[in-house]
């Protein structure tokens, strides 16, 4: 049977150091690598008799503002369905060059998921088949879900904050 220890193991003898910062919140293994790496990590991930991690059940982005270099982390949610073992992967890039490759030679379902990062969060999937706004207008010149704008307009007076709650 596949563990979380287990699958630390076979990541740290093949990439040594490049992959790090292993955790396991709510008992999902969780680690990171630099973004250069993302595909030998996911291939490795995948080709490995042992660990099988062959469907991809999400890849999105988080931004995170105050890291600066690395504002923008990709991640992405991993299934081994014969032991029924998730674990999370993540990459971080600089939000002014987002470039990271794409995984849509190795995961089918990569085209959908990263395309939506890209229009939500401007992440650049590099050889992506088709990589263009999936849910928003194309005229759109910014990323909605970047922490860069205010959740409301502080300056609207059509709201009665005791209709919300908050009076």
């Amino acid at each position: 049977m596949l563990t979380n220890e287990k699958v630390q193991t076979r990541l740290v003898e093949k990439f040594g150091e490049q992959v790090s910062n292993f955790q396991e919140p709510y008992g999902m293994l969780t680690f990171e690598s630099p973004k250069e790496l993302n595909l030998k990590v996911l291939n490795f991930l995948y080709d490995d008799e042992e660990l099988k991690f062959r469907f991809l059940t999400d890849v999105t982005a988080v931004h995170y503002p105050e890291n600066k270099g690395k504002e923008l982390a990709i991640v992405y949610h991993l299934h081994n369905l014969s032991d029924n073992l998730r674990i999370r992967f993540k990459v971080f890039t600089d939000i002014n060059t987002p470039d990271v490759y794409t995984a849509t030679g190795l995961y089918s379902s990569a085209n959908w998921q990263e395309r939506e990062a890209y229009d939500f969060f401007g992440v650049n999937f590099v050889g992506h088949p088709n990589l263009k706004r999936i849910m928003n207008v194309e005229e759109m010149d910014y990323f909605p879900l970047r922490k860069e704008f205010p959740l409301e307009d502080q300056t609207r007076v059509d709201k009665d904050d005791e209709m919300f709650g908050r009076g």
